[in-house]
């Protein structure tokens, strides 16, 4: 999506906060993403808010299971209605299926 990180603050504890800067060639200033970790369980689990929408904002969870010998790692986001997850536009859903693509690219060169 020609999107390029540009800062990264991440606090990864219970209670700790983050705050990504990322540009696009599309926005003439860098978009912030940022909130606070809700639940770190190293090895399985991550909880976060998503607080740049203000109460519209979503609740991200990532899990991390052992099947196998590989890792199945699922990602959930709620929203607080309907209405916030239309307002949030499918835009977030194309990055992640590009972040995990990239993703299976790095691991396949370990």
């Amino acid at each position: 999506m020609g999107m390029t990180l540009v800062s990264c603050e991440m606090d990864v504890r219970t209670g700790g906060t983050y705050r990504l800067e990322i540009s696009h060639p599309a926005a003439p200033e860098p978009m912030a993403f940022f909130g606070r970790y809700v639940e770190v369980t190293p090895h399985s689990r991550l909880v976060w808010t998503n607080e740049e929408s203000g109460d519209a904002g979503s609740v991200t969870t990532v899990t991390f299971e052992e099947r196998d010998g590989a890792t199945l790692v699922e990602v959930r986001e709620l929203y607080a209605s309907k209405e916030a997850l239309e307002a949030a536009g499918g835009g977030a859903a194309e990055a992640m299926v590009e972040t995990f693509a990239q993703l299976d690219e790095l691991l396949a060169t370990l």
